[in-house]
């Protein structure tokens, strides 16, 4: 049996190729980036109003004060959306702009609105009078001030968000290059599995399908639910496998079946078709007897049945697969203080439910929740992050930094 790291080492080293796609910025929330995106244009894309007021070239201000001050000939109004003014302008000339107008040469600067004298009134005017000197690139956008055209947007590895689409709108990109999604099948196993909300105490109520099913939503991946195995249905799982192995699913999950019992036959299974970078069983809680398996260019993923081991593995095992074929810019933890103690066996790697706060002074502390057995869904309910504290080590104290990960990768924290 071997560690959590060492399995993954084994998941990095079994990379399957993932192909890119070109798609639309209005279909690309949550895809991965394939290729850097640049920015093909300047923003802003050209020298713009800041506030509303008039424009003036500063040089003409250069000898002005309260015993000398001038009248200013208005020209006009621009508002967002004109073109620029460039007619015969003058010395001693301003134009009104509202905010977003473009400023266009000669004009350098720009006068409030609320700093404004008007001549012969306000209700009439037909010139703005300045007495002092006025600098030049006061209140204004600078083209390419944001983002100049070349310029990197987004990395590759990113997972596209909402912010990222305003950007790419506002750019002027129109299609950007993503990694294709994934397809997955998931195959719930046992007789105990049902369907049915009301059940014999016999029974089980099929759950870890819904919850992977429900991240594909806002994660990577398209879903296929490939169904219930039963207890004698080994012929049956390979002759699926056999299917699976011609299809474009990337990759198969499992949930039970994986452990020693005498109707866990995944394993055996697996083991009759040619497979490289196998593992069965790993030291960790909950989880251990997870399988991984590659076959050809198809991952099998075999995960333990109880509802929360199932959790944690698809949580620690294949989203860090999903994050390494997808060239996803790599997941980092998040820094808490610990406020209990905890005790673990060494050898172990542990995935424990937990509670993340912030303290009055902004500091991020974590609870180590009650009720870690895998069978418990109530800790999960209740925790908001897993926090995984390593093997090698089984005394943690209060006060210690430990790492932990939100439960869904989609909420993750990016560089």
């Amino acid at each position: 049996m071997i560690n959590y790291q060492q399995a993954k080492n084994i998941l990095k080293k079994a990379k399957i190729k993932i192909q890119d796609e070109e798609i639309s910025i209005k279909n690309s929330l949550n895809r991965v980036v394939a290729k850097d995106i640049i920015s093909p244009s300047n923003h802003p894309l050209g020298d713009n109003a800041a506030f509303d007021g008039f424009a003036i070239n500063s040089k003409d201000t250069k000898n002005l004060n309260k015993k000398n001050s001038k009248q200013f000939r208005i020209l006009g109004s621009i508002a967002a959306g004109n073109k620029p003014y460039n007619k015969n302008v003058k010395k001693f000339d301003t134009i009104e702009v509202m905010t977003g107008g473009i400023i266009s040469k000669p004009f350098n600067t720009i006068i409030p609105i609320e700093n404004i004298d008007f001549y012969p009134s306000k209700k009439n005017p037909k010139f703005i009078i300045i007495d002092h000197k006025v600098s030049k690139n006061n209140h204004i956008r600078f083209k390419g001030s944001d983002y100049k055209k070349g310029q990197l947007i987004i990395k590759k590895g990113t997972i596209i968000q909402p912010n990222h689409i305003l950007a790419l709108k506002t750019l002027g990109v129109r299609k950007i290059k993503v990694k294709k999604k994934l397809n997955i099948i998931f195959f719930s196993t046992g007789n105990e599995i049902s369907n049915s909300n009301k059940i014999p105490i016999w029974k089980v109520r099929n759950s870890n399908g819904h919850y992977i099913e429900k991240l594909n939503e806002n994660f990577l991946f398209n879903f296929k639910d490939g169904g219930t195995l039963r207890d004698n249905h080994q012929n049956l799982f390979k002759y699926k496998m056999n299917n699976i192995l011609k299809s474009k699913i990337n990759i198969v999950i499992t949930s039970g079946a994986v452990s020693a019992g005498k109707f866990d036959y995944i394993p055996k299974v697996i083991k009759k078709f040619k497979s490289t970078h196998y593992f069965k069983g790993a030291m960790i809680r909950p989880g251990k007897p997870i399988l991984f398996a590659k076959i050809k260019q198809k991952i099998i993923f075999g995960l333990p049945g109880n509802p929360i081991s199932s959790a944690a593995c698809f949580r620690f095992f294949v989203y860090p697969y999903i994050e390494n074929i997808l060239n996803l810019i790599p997941e980092k933890p998040i820094k808490a203080t610990l406020k209990n103690n905890y005790e673990k066996k060494k050898n172990l790697t542990r995935f424990i439910k937990s509670k993340l706060s912030t303290t009055k002074n902004g500091k991020l502390e974590v609870k180590l929740l009650s009720g870690q057995e895998s069978f418990r869904i109530n800790s999960f309910v209740r925790s908001n992050v897993w926090t995984l504290l390593p093997f090698g080590k089984s005394r943690f104290k209060k006060g210690q930094i430990i790492d932990c990960f939100f439960p869904n990768y989609s909420n993750k924290i990016l560089n």
